[in-house]
């Protein structure tokens, strides 16, 4: 199928780009890698007037770190993200999901930040980008503004960013060395689907094992993807047992709203709920273990 017209524009940085967005409104769309952009535009469920080229803008490929925090830069590519290192070392769970994502060709043209922009309920990388606190950068003509990823997601492929905004990058503050996290996915119809559900934990613990600070979020099992902030409560100041896995699980199977589509039921996706909990957090204190 053919794509729609559309006149192409080819901005020199972020700025510019974030210039001729508030300029064309809803007229415009940004295109990075567009492995959702153009599937959409060749369905007709969106069909811009412009289509605005960042790909190729200088020095937004990165992924930085420091002894506070790790950024991802905008055009930095799905693979580039799973195969990084400093994210294998301190944010394993996304470095998985994003090794996860879809297939090699589209990890190798996608990019995290527009897996976060799609703003689907099911993105793999979502769930752990909210249990590790990432702020979202935005850029717009007249500066920057940051926003907690968990205040970002507003509905399904809806954002909080306003007219000629562009996110410009994602901050992950450091993990400690006594901490681990975990992504679960499930996918029935094939290991490249998108996820059915998926689950991420996080857990940071003292020197006895007592869990400081826990992080545990949903993904496809409501309208956005949400961190299970009442199961964190309960987590916190506690060891993790079997008995303390069940009330997080518990917890997390009343937050979840799931629907019934082609790639689950709403039955099926709550069960999994419960399962890929106990997995997660099980997975987590195991890493914690086995530094």
């Amino acid at each position: 199928m053919a794509l729609p017209k559309f006149s192409y524009l080819i901005p020199k940085s972020l700025k510019e780009a974030c210039i001729m967005l508030a300029e064309h409104e809803d007229k415009a769309r940004i295109l990075a890698g567009g492995t959702d952009l153009l599937i959409k535009m060749k369905h007709r469920t969106v069909q811009p007037e412009y289509i605005i080229g960042i790909s190729n803008i200088p020095n937004t490929d990165y992924v930085h770190s420091n002894h506070k925090h790790l950024t991802i830069g905008a055009n930095a590519s799905l693979t580039m993200v799973a195969q990084n290192p400093d994210i294998q070392r301190y944010f394993p769970a996304l470095a998985y999901a994003a090794g996860v994502t879809a297939t090699v060709q589209i990890r190798n043209m996608g990019t995290v930040v527009g897996n976060i922009c799609n703003a689907s309920p099911s993105a793999d990388t979502a769930t752990p980008l909210l249990v590790y606190d990432t702020k979202v950068v935005i850029m717009h003509p007249a500066g920057e503004r940051t926003l907690a990823l968990d205040e970002f997601f507003r509905g399904p492929g809806v954002t909080a960013l306003e007219s000629g905004e562009i996110v410009k990058e994602l901050v992950l503050p450091l993990t400690s060395d006594r901490s681990g996290s975990n992504y679960q996915k499930v996918s029935p119809r094939s290991k490249v689907d998108i996820a059915a559900v998926g689950v991420s934990a996080c857990l940071h613990v003292d020197e006895k094992e007592t869990i400081t600070q826990a992080r545990l979020a949903i993904g496809a099992v409501a309208p956005v993807p949400k961190r299970v902030l009442h199961a964190e409560k309960t987590l916190e100041g506690k060891k993790l047992t079997e008995e303390l896995i069940n009330q997080a699980a518990e917890i997390s199977l009343d937050e979840a709203t799931p629907i019934s589509d082609t790639r689950a039921t709403a039955s099926y996706r709550k069960k999994m709920v419960d399962v890929l909990v106990r997995r997660a957090l099980n997975a987590s204190m195991e890493q914690i273990r086995a530094k």
